[in-house]
């Protein structure tokens, strides 16, 4: 098991063993701890903040400040946080994600997707560079083949949106299944990317958009993503000198093929929880949702075998129940998933020996979420014996989040018992 300070900020644990006392503005979401004095009428200063939220904060292992703690709300983004986990006890920190190709003897090529997140331009230069150097020089057709993956519906949550958070999911996509492009002002298109070349698809999805950068999501008209797929790869090839001759197609895998090569990401689990949790990528939290209802029960991978496996996890590690936490889909983006201020603790309990993987952002670590009407954050505050998890979730249309942080880390820092909202004093 990781040791929960192994790699936390040196700055955090600096903080920890000298306190620093600052004046604090509002709206800056400093995670500071400031003089017990300061606490005075806290409580009301927080039921201003609050319409409807619920609040949670630890210090020593024992619960300090509880509000709401047993009501379920919107996680948003911070669901990401419960996603990271599972995925380490379901796929385990050595897994590599996979994707498969196959030649037949006409020089088709048959590219098959295993749900790989990071399926970047540089990791596609890396394959092609490979295939190349086992005597790879010239192709027919190339088919995508995106069949592990059995989506009967789009990601709960995400519309027909060309923003990058709405990306639709898929056993086989490539940059999170989004194009950076810029558009020039007499309209023409090349990559923003050193690495990705310019392809087709770009220069017709920059159709309509005004001059400048624009990062789009490439299934939001008609879900380009398995062309996408072919034409980076063929452009990959092709700048590599192997020749492209035929066309790009979706198409299942011949039964009788076996895989030519097998290529594992170069990235294991950890590396892929960091961008997720620092970038707060939809896309990757749902491949790992799929991928870990695959391992649970079979590929092809569907959004109910990623449900199951999920609340099967939370049920049986965490011991959380359909009152405590209810999920649709892995990244937060649904306005159907729930899950209480202490179902949120208990993940944070749990993820402690994996907290260096969360963002290092204003003296302490934490996941924030966010859409609309929905404002969290959940994470640790420095603590006398370690790390002391805090939740809040806000359903609400005012977002008092940065204020109300402030007064919990308040809360946190007193050494004296604090009545919660119910009046229980808690020591």
């Amino acid at each position: 098991m990781m040791d929960s300070q192994k790699k936390i900020p040196a700055a955090f644990l600096l903080w920890r063993k000298r306190k620093v006392w600052r004046s604090f503005s509002l709206g800056l979401g400093f995670c500071l701890t400031l003089p017990g004095t300061l606490w005075a009428g806290g409580s009301q200063l927080l039921e201003n903040l609050v319409e409807n939220g619920g609040l949670l904060v630890t210090r020593n292992g024992a619960i300090i400040y509880a509000h709401n703690a047993d009501s379920q709300f919107m996680p948003a983004s911070v669901l990401k946080i419960g996603t990271a986990l599972a995925a380490i006890h379901i796929l385990g920190k050595d897994y590599r994600f996979t994707t498969r190709f196959y030649l037949n003897a006409d020089q088709d090529l048959y590219i098959r997707g295993l749900a790989d997140p990071l399926l970047v331009s540089e990791e596609v230069a890396q394959i092609v560079a490979t295939l190349r150097g086992r005597g790879l020089s010239a192709l027919r057709n190339i088919y995508v083949d995106d069949s592990a993956c059995q989506l009967e519906n789009r990601t709960d949550g995400a519309s027909n949106s060309l923003n990058p958070y709405d990306a639709q999911n898929s056993c086989l996509a490539v940059n999170f299944n989004t194009i950076n492009l810029i558009k020039a002002a007499d309209g023409g298109v090349r990559s923003a990317e050193e690495q990705t070349p310019a392809i087709q698809l770009m220069r017709e999805l920059a159709q309509g958009l005004t001059p400048g950068t624009h990062r789009i999501n490439a299934t939001a008209t008609g879900n380009q993503g398995l062309r996408y797929v072919g034409e980076l790869f063929a452009s990959m090839f092709r700048k590599q000198g192997v020749t492209v001759s035929g066309e790009i197609m979706p198409g299942p895998v011949p039964a009788e093929l076996k895989p030519m090569y097998e290529h594992m990401s170069g990235k294991k689990l950890p590396e892929v929880l960091t961008g997720l949790l620092k970038y707060s990528n939809n896309f990757i939290a749902n491949q790992l949702f799929l991928a870990a209802g695959a391992k649970q029960y079979g590929w092809p991978a569907t959004w109910d075998k990623g449900h199951r496996a999920m609340t099967a996890f939370y049920r049986n590690e965490l011991g959380l129940l359909e009152k405590d936490i209810l999920i649709r889909e892995g990244s937060g983006l649904s306005r159907q998933n729930r899950l209480t201020p202490k179902a949120m603790l208990a993940v944070l309990e749990a993820f402690k020996p994996y907290a260096e993987l969360l963002p290092f952002e204003n003296n302490c670590l934490r996941k924030s979420g966010t859409m609309t009407g929905v404002y969290a954050y959940a994470g640790y505050f420095s603590g006398e014996r370690g790390l002391d998890s805090f939740v809040l979730m806000l359903n609400q249309p005012r977002n008092t989040r940065d204020q109300v942080l402030e007064r919990l880390a308040v809360i946190h820092d007193s050494r004296m018992g604090r009545k919660d909202s119910s009046g229980t004093v808690k020591k």
